[in-house]
């Protein structure tokens, strides 16, 4: 594997982790808590992956400027603008949602979890669009 393959790698691993989101949150929906928790825990290291993957092939490759011009450029950089202020975001989330999860304090961590999970797949659903539309489109 080069450098050049981890944007591919980073889109694959946060389509898994939207996956893996929409499953606990469906899983939750049905009371099987412990394959929600799988998912997400699943959901929280395929994250872990992307996010280490991702900052491995910025310090090695820089950034990449979207070569789009005219309408679907304000689109792109509406859609990026919006992923990287709420990807930051999802870090802290994520982690006070699991651990009130871990110290089984379940009234404040569903009260979290009803902001977290949105966003959280917001971020990941757009991190896949915004690899689209600067490597395949």
């Amino acid at each position: 594997m080069q450098i050049s393959d981890l944007p591919a790698v980073n889109a694959t691993l946060n389509s898994l982790s939207a996956i893996w989101l929409a499953c606990g949150y469906f899983f939750i929906r049905q009371k099987k808590i412990s394959a929600h928790r799988f998912c997400m825990l699943a959901a929280l290291l395929t994250s872990a992956l992307f996010l280490t993957s991702y900052l491995i092939y910025h310090y090695h490759a820089g950034s990449r400027p979207f070569g789009g011009q005219g309408a679907i450029r304000t689109v792109y950089f509406t859609i990026l603008i919006s992923h990287t202020i709420l990807a930051a975001a999802i870090v802290p989330l994520a982690l006070i949602t699991l651990f009130r999860a871990l110290k089984q304090r379940f009234d404040k961590h569903k009260r979290i979890a009803r902001w977290t999970l949105p966003i959280w797949f917001y971020v990941s659903v757009t991190g896949v669009i915004v690899y689209w539309m600067l490597y395949q489109m």
